[in-house]
C-alpha cells in the first residue's frame, strides 16, 4: 500500500485540512468579488447610465486581467514559493477593492475591477496548487475542493451583500459592496505568513530539511511521509535516500529553467502532451457550458422569466449562491469516493437535460412576457437544476483534475495555462452573453450552451482517465497508458503498490 502500514490512511490529516483551508480563504475573496457584481452592475448602470456593451466589459474584465495574473502566477509561484504567491494576491485584491470602493465613475470602477483581476488569477492558479501539494493521495479530491468551496461561499456572500446593502443610498450602496472586500484581504496576507510552505516546492529548491519537517506534519503516518518524500524526491532528480538538509538540485530539474515552456508547449512527450490537452480541455469546457452567464447575469435571466422587481430578483440570485455552496459542499465528500471521472461525467449529463430545459422555458417565458407562471417557475427550478448539476462535478473537479496531474515540473506553468485559458473562456462567456441573447433570445442562448456541454460530454469520456487514488507523482505514468477506457480499476492499483 502507498501509505506504508498507516494504520487509517484515508484519514484527514487535521494540519494539512487547516493548511488548505487557510489557502482556500483567497478564493472566498474571489468568489465574493465575482458574486457581489452581479447585483451591483444593477445600481452601477442606474447611477453611470452605462450601455449593455459597458455593462458587459464592466463584468468581463476581471477575467481578461486574470489572464495577466494566471500566466504570471506559475512563475511568480515557483521563485518566492506558494506561500507568498497567496501574499501577493491578498495585496493585489485588497488595492483592487479599494479602488472599486471608491470608483468616482466608470473609467476608475473598470481599473479597480482589472486590478482585482490580476488578483483573481493568481488565486486560481495556487490556491488549488497548494493544496494538492500538502494533502495525501487519498484526501487529496476533498482538500483540493476547498478552494471551490471557497469561491461558492464567496459568490453567496456576494449575493447576500447585494440584498443587505440595496437599501442604501444609491451613491453609498454599491461602493460598500464591492469595496468591503479590502478588510478580509489585509487579514489574509497577515495570516497566510503562519502556514507552512508546500514541501513539493521546498525540495524543488534543495531544502530536505525544512520539507521533512512539514511532510511529516501533513502526512497520517511516518511511513506515509517518508514514502511522500522518496517521490518527490525521484521527480526532481534527488537520489531517494539522500538525508541532506540542503541539497544542490541538477540544473535539469530546475522547474524554472528556461526550458520549461519549450517542453510543454513546443515538444512535450506524448504522455506531457495529452496532460496538457485533459487540463486545458477540462477548463475551457467549465466556463465554455455557461455557468458565469447564471452566476452573473442571473438577475436578467429571472427578469426575462417574469421577475421584475430588483430586490425579488436579487433574492431569487441568492438562491442560485445557495445551491452553488450547498452542492460543492456534498462534492468535495464524494470525489475521493466516487472518483473524479464517474462525478464528472454524472454532472456533464445532468447540465446537458437542465440548460435544455432552461432553454425551453425562457423562450416560452419570453414569449408570454413573462405572464405564465409555469414558465417562471419552471425556468428558476432548471436555473437551480443546472447549478446543481456542475457544483456537484465539473465545478471541483476541474481544479482538483488539473492541479493534480502535471508533474511537479510542470505543475505551476501548467496549472496556470490552464487558470488562463479559464479565465479566458469566463471572459469569453460574461461579456458576449448579453450580446448573444439579444442576438438569438436568452433561451437559444442556454441551447447553444445545452450544445456544448453535449461536446464536454463527449471530449471527457475518451480524454479524461480516472486519477482516483494515485500519487502526484503517478499521473505522468497514467496519462502514459493508452486503456484508462477498458479497465480504469488498474489506474487506481498504480497507487496501491
Amino acid at each position: 500500500m502507498e501509505k506504508g502500514g498507516a494504520e487509517n490512511p484515508n484519514k484527514i490529516n487535521k494540519y494539512a485540512c487547516a493548511c488548505s483551508i487557510v489557502a482556500s480563504m483567497i478564493s472566498i475573496i474571489f468568489g465574493y468579488d465575482t458574486g457581489v457584481m452581479s447585483g451591483a452592475m444593477i445600481f452601477v448602470k442606474e447611477e453611470f447610465h452605462i450601455s449593455d456593451v459597458k455593462t458587459g466589459v464592466l463584468a468581463g474584465i476581471l477575467n481578461l486581467c486574470a489572464l495577466v495574473g494566471s500566466l504570471s502566477a506559475g512563475r511568480t509561484s515557483d521563485y518566492v514559493g506558494r506561500r507568498y504567491t497567496i501574499v501577493i494576491a491578498s495585496i493585489i485584491f485588497l488595492l483592487g477593492s479599494v479602488i472599486m470602493g471608491y470608483g468616482p465613475n466608470y473609467t476608475v470602477l473598470l481599473a479597480g475591477r482589472c486590478v482585482a483581476g490580476v488578483g483573481v488569477g493568481f488565486a486560481l492558479m495556487i490556491a488549488p496548487v497548494y493544496s494538492v501539494e500538502v494533502s495525501s493521495p487519498s484526501t487529496r479530491g476533498f482538500l483540493t475542493s476547498l478552494p471551490e468551496i471557497g469561491i461558492s461561499t464567496g459568490i453567496l456572500l456576494g449575493y447576500l451583500s447585494n440584498y443587505v446593502f440595496s437599501g442604501l443610498p444609491l451613491r453609498l450602496g454599491w461602493r460598500i459592496m464591492l469595496g468591503i472586500a479590502a478588510i478580509p484581504s489585509l487579514f489574509l496576507a497577515i495570516g497566510i505568513l503562519k502556514m507552512p510552505e508546500s514541501p513539493r516546492w521546498l525540495i524543488m529548491k534543495g531544502r530536505l530539511g525544512e520539507a521533512k519537517e512539514i511532510m511529516f506534519k501533513v502526512s497520517n503516518s511516518p511511513q506515509e511521509a517518508e514514502f511522500r518524500l522518496r517521490e518527490v524526491k525521484k521527480s526532481v532528480g534527488i537520489d531517494e535516500n539522500c538525508d541532506d538538509d540542503i541539497v544542490k538540485i541538477p540544473t535539469s530539474a530546475k522547474s524554472q529553467s528556461e526550458g520549461i515552456w519549450k517542453e510543454l508547449l513546443l515538444k512535450p512527450t506524448p504522455s506531457l502532451r495529452w496532460i496538457l490537452f485533459a487540463g486545458v480541455g477540462i477548463h475551457f469546457f467549465e466556463h465554455a457550458t455557461g455557468i458565469e452567464a447564471v452566476i452573473l447575469y442571473s438577475h436578467k435571466i429571472f427578469a426575462k422569466a417574469g421577475v421584475h422587481d430588483h430586490r425579488k430578483q436579487i433574492l431569487a440570485t441568492c438562491g442560485v449562491g445557495l445551491t452553488k455552496f450547498t452542492f460543492i459542499v456534498v462534492s468535495t465528500f464524494l470525489i475521493d469516493r466516487v472518483g473524479r471521472r464517474k462525478l464528472l461525467l454524472t454532472s456533464v449529463s445532468g447540465m446537458v437535460l437542465t440548460l435544455t430545459g432552461l432553454g425551453i422555458f425562457l423562450t416560452v417565458a419570453e414569449h408570454s412576457d413573462g405572464k405564465l407562471i409555469w414558465a417562471l417557475v419552471l425556468s428558476i427550478i432548471t436555473t437551480y437544476a443546472f447549478v446543481m448539476f456542475f457544483n456537484i462535478g465539473l465545478g471541483p473537479v476541474t481544479w482538483v483534475y488539473s492541479a493534480e496531474i502535471f508533474p511537479l515540473k510542470y505543475r505551476a506553468l501548467g496549472a496556470g495555462i490552464g487558470v488562463a485559458v479559464n479565465r479566458l473562456m469566463n471572459a469569453t462567456v460574461s461579456m458576449s452573453f448579453l450580446s448573444i441573447s439579444n442576438a438569438i433570445t436568452t433561451g437559444g442562448a442556454f441551447f447553444m450552451f445545452a450544445g456544448i456541454s453535449v461536446i464536454a460530454l463527449t471530449f471527457f469520456y475518451f480524454f479524461l482517465p480516472e486519477t482516483k487514488g494515485l500519487s502526484l507523482e503517478e499521473m505522468e505514468a497514467l496519462f502514459t497508458k493508452g486503456s484508462h477506457s477498458k479497465n480504469p480499476s488498474k489506474e487506481v492499483e498504480i497507487g496501491k503498490r
